[in-house]
C-alpha cells in the first residue's frame, strides 16, 4: 500500500468517525427532544383543558318565592356546646313532600371519619333513607344523586350509600372528574398522560385518608386524589323547589356551620339546567325532569342569579369594586386565598368601605389537625395592608368547621348578598372546581337583608352566646407560612 492509499484510508476513517459522531449527537438530540416533549405535552394539555359544557353559568337575572336563608350555627353558651343545625332538615323535608323529581348535587356523602377522636350524626344515612323513602311512596318519582369520586375514596367500588340507592331506585351519577380543570397542572398533567390507564382497583391494604372507619385503599387511588379536583356543590332541587347551601349532608360534617339558600320560582328552573349539564358531561342525561313552579306570588323588589365556577368571582368582584366611601362588606368564609378578592377588599377598605370579616381558623378537618393556611396569613395581609381598617374576627370552632361562604355588600339602599359552595380560593373560583352559588339583590330595608344583618351581627358581637374571638387569638405571621401559602394558591398543590 503506497502512501497515497494509506492516507485515503486515514480520510476515509476520520470521515467515518465524524459521521459516527454526527449520528450519535443526533441519536442523543432526538432523545432529548423526545424526554422535553414527555414532559412538556402533559403540561400543556394540563393547562389548556377547557371547562365541561354548560359549566361557568350566569344565568339570567330571575325572580323568585319564598325565599329564606338558614344557618347551622355550633357555639358555647354557659360553658356548653349548642348545635343549633336547621339546613338538614329543610333538605329532608323538601325530600319528604317531592312528587315528581328529585335532584340533589353533593360533595361529600360519606360516612367516614376519623372515629378516635369524634362521634358525628348519621347524616349521610339520614338524607340516603329520606330518598328511598320517598322513591318507594312515588315509584314514578325520578330521583338522581350527582356527587364526586371522593366519597368512594377515589376506588372503582361504590360507597354504602350509593349501593342502597342504587338498589332502591335512586341513579347515582358519580361525576367525571376528568372532564374537569386540571387545579393542580403540575401533577395532573402527568396523572392523565401516564398513570390513570392504570385504573383505580378494588382491593386496598393503606389506611383510608378520610377517616379510620373508611375501607382501605392503594396507591393509584391515592395517585388520584392528588389530582385535587371536585364537584364540590351542595345542591337540592326537587318538584317544589331548591336549596342551595354551603352544607353537606356528610356525616363529619354534621356539627359544621353553614349558611343556605331556600327559593321557589323562576330561578329553579335555571339551576336545574346547570345539573342537567353536570349529568350530561358525566354520561347521563336526565330525562322527563322539569320544574314547573308553584303558585306562590313572585317576592316583591328581589332580583336572583344563579351563579357557577368562575361566574361566581366575577359577580364577586364586580359588586366589591362597585363600593364606595360609606357602603360595607360583611363576608364569612371557610377559605379566604384569592388574590384578586383580597387585593379588592384591601382597595375597598382605603376608599373608605367598612370591611368586616370572619374566618375559620383553619385548625380542623374531620379529626384531624390543620395548620392554619391559609386563612391566617390571608388575614394577616387584610390587616397590615389596610392599616388595620379591615376588621378580621375568628369562628371559635371546637372539632367542626366555621363552613360558611357568604359575602353581603351594602351600597346605598341595595343590599347584595352571594352565598354557597365556593370558597374564595383560586380552585374554587378559576374555573377549576364546580361550585354553586346563588346572588341575591334586595333593598335594604329587605327583611332577608335584615335578617343576615342580625346573624352576622350576632355572631360578631357575641350575643347570646360565644361565636366568634379576637384576631389575636390565632394571629399568625410566619413568613414561612406566608411563602408556602402563596406558593400553594398559586400551583395548585394544595388541599384549599
Amino acid at each position: 500500500m503506497d502512501e497515497s492509499d494509506s492516507m485515503k484510508n486515514s480520510q476515509n476513517r476520520k470521515k467515518g468517525s465524524s459521521h459516527n459522531h454526527i449520528q450519535a449527537r443526533r441519536k442523543r438530540h432526538i432523545i432529548a427532544a423526545s424526554f422535553a416533549a414527555l414532559l412538556a405535552i402533559p403540561l400543556i394539555f394540563g393547562w389548556t383543558t377547557p371547562a365541561p359544557v354548560g359549566t361557568s353559568y350566569n344565568s339570567p337575572v330571575s325572580t323568585v318565592s319564598e325565599l329564606r336563608i338558614l344557618y347551622d350555627l355550633t357555639y358555647l353558651k354557659d360553658g356548653q356546646l349548642i348545635y343549633d343545625q336547621t339546613i338538614l332538615d329543610e333538605q329532608l323535608n323538601m325530600i319528604g313532600t317531592a312528587k315528581d323529581f328529585i335532584v340533589a348535587d353533593i360533595f361529600l356523602y360519606n360516612s367516614y371519619y376519623n372515629t378516635g377522636k369524634y362521634q358525628f350524626e348519621p347524616s349521610t344515612q339520614k338524607f340516603t333513607a329520606a330518598l328511598i323513602a320517598q322513591k318507594q311512596k312515588y315509584p314514578d318519582l325520578q330521583a338522581y344523586l350527582i356527587t364526586d369520586e371522593i366519597n368512594n375514596s377515589y376506588r372503582s367500588i361504590l360507597n354504602e350509600q350509593f349501593r342502597q340507592l342504587e338498589e332502591n331506585g335512586v341513579q347515582v351519577i358519580v361525576t367525571d372528574s376528568a372532564k374537569i380543570r386540571d387545579s393542580n397542572p403540575l401533577y395532573a398533567g402527568y396523572y392523565r398522560t401516564y398513570i390513570r390507564h392504570f385504573g383505580l382497583g378494588e382491593d386496598g391494604w393503606l389506611n383510608n385518608p378520610f377517616g379510620d372507619n373508611g375501607p382501605q385503599v392503594n396507591l393509584r387511588n391515592y395517585l388520584r386524589l392528588l389530582n385535587f379536583k371536585a364537584n364540590h356543590r351542595k345542591v337540592l332541587i326537587t318538584d317544589e323547589g331548591a336549596i342551595v347551601s354551603s352544607a353537606n349532608p356528610h356525616d363529619g360534617s354534621s356539627y359544621h356551620s353553614n349558611i343556605a339558600f331556600r327559593f321557589n320560582g323562576e330561578a329553579v328552573q335555571y339551576l336545574l339546567e346547570a345539573e342537567k349539564a353536570v349529568a350530561a358531561f358525566s354520561g347521563t342525561e336526565i330525562k322527563d325532569v322539569a320544574y314547573r313552579g308553584n303558585v306562590s306570588p313572585v317576592r316583591a323588589d328581589t332580583e336572583v342569579q344563579i351563579l357557577t365556577e368562575d361566574k361566581i368571582k366575577d359577580k364577586i368582584l364586580e359588586n366589591i369594586k362597585s363600593t364606595e366611601k360609606g357602603d360595607r362588606i360583611d363576608l364569612g368564609m371557610f377559605y379566604l386565598a384569592h388574590r384578586e378578592i383580597i387585593e379588592q377588599l384591601i382597595e375597598a377598605a382605603d376608599r373608605g368601605v367598612k370591611v368586616r370579616v370572619i374566618l375559620d381558623p383553619n385548625k380542623d378537618a374531620f379529626g384531624f389537625e390543620k395548620n392554619g393556611i391559609p386563612n391566617r396569613q390571608a388575614a394577616a395581609e387584610l390587616l397590615k395592608k389596610s392599616d388595620h381598617t379591615i376588621k378580621v374576627r375568628w369562628y371559635l370552632t371546637h372539632g367542626e368547621q366555621f363552613h360558611t361562604k357568604v359575602i353581603a355588600v351594602y351600597k346605598e339602599d341595595l343590599s347584595v348578598l352571594i352565598g354557597g359552595s365556593a370558597n374564595y380560593t383560586r380552585r374554587n373560583l378559576d374555573n377549576y372546581n364546580l361550585e354553586a352559588n346563588l346572588m341575591v339583590t334586595v333593598r335594604e330595608s329587605d327583611p332577608l337583608a335584615k335578617s343576615f344583618k342580625d346573624y352576622f351581627d350576632m355572631i360578631w358581637e357575641n350575643r347570646g352566646g360565644t361565636y366568634t374571638g379576637d384576631f389575636s387569638e390565632y394571629a399568625d405571621d410566619s413568613l414561612w407560612k406566608m411563602i408556602l401559602y402563596r406558593i400553594q394558591e398559586k400551583t395548585g398543590f394544595c388541599t384549599f
